[in-house]
């Protein structure tokens, strides 16, 4: 039953990048007043597609020292400084990417194989450690694959659930909310904080992302179907978000 249901072809009315932006967006879902940090080509199309629609509070940068609406258009002026505020208070969401991350939400980001010879030298931990440990975090994949979905991940970025039980008072504020990839969605609403199977993407099934993912998959009763785009959100994307197609680039 549960591949069944993600068997459904993916409609022509759509494309997967739109879907995938849908996906992304959903994420900042009631979040209020709050500093959206999206990171990719569709997580900032999910951010603008949000505060176009059901997250008119969302607050959106351009990364230097403005806030800015779903357009780029200037709203106010913040300095840099004062983003490490609201990161620190916790009133920001950030949406990474991840090399590798695991069952429990460890993130890399640094390099593959050991750190101190490593295989593949990749950013850098960069604000990882920082971001997991303050405030609610979101990541996006855009090549689902049992490279990046890994039993473990060979250097922690991003800190997961497990590490952050092992931290004590430290590591109560970790927020893992969602991960989204290509081919479907990922929370950590299970009793271990461990990541479980949200969702399926239109004509994929969970046997498709069982072979594509390096651990077993925690599943509901049953899968759902990642919801689909509105025709009010499609207009947004394709005349004013997004007019020359460009999110659709990051997907292979």
């Amino acid at each position: 039953m549960l591949g069944i249901l993600g068997e459904i072809p993916m409609s022509a009315d759509f494309t997967l990048a739109e879907l995938c932006a849908v996906a992304c967006a959903e994420i900042w879902r009631d979040d209020g007043e709050i500093l959206a940090s999206p990171m990719g080509l569709i997580p900032a199309l999910g951010a603008k597609l949000a505060r176009a629609t059901f997250a008119p509070d969302l607050l959106l940068t351009d990364g230097v020292a403005r806030f800015v609406n779903g357009r780029g258009e200037v709203e106010s002026w913040i300095p840099y400084r004062a983003i490490f505020d609201l990161v620190w208070s916790g009133r920001r969401h950030v949406m990474m990417g991840a090399s590798q991350i695991d069952r429990f939400g460890n993130q890399n980001i640094s390099c593959i194989g050991d750190f101190h010879h490593p295989k593949v030298q990749l950013i850098g931990v960069r604000g990882a450690p920082g971001n997991t440990i303050h405030h609610p975090t979101s990541y996006w994949v855009p090549n689902h694959s049992a490279k990046i979905f890994v039993p473990k991940v060979d250097v922690v970025c991003g800190i997961g659930y497990d590490r952050a039980r092992s931290l004590g008072a430290s590591g109560r504020w970790v927020d893992i909310r969602r991960v989204v990839s290509n081919k479907c969605v990922f929370d950590f609403e299970t009793p271990d904080r461990s990541m479980r199977l949200r969702s399926l993407h239109r004509g994929v099934t969970t046997e498709e992302v069982a072979a594509l993912t390096g651990f077993p998959l925690t599943l509901p009763a049953a899968v759902p179907i990642t919801r689909v785009p509105t025709a009010e959100e499609l207009r947004l994307i394709r005349d004013v978000l997004d007019p020359k197609g460009v999110a659709r680039s990051e997907l292979k």
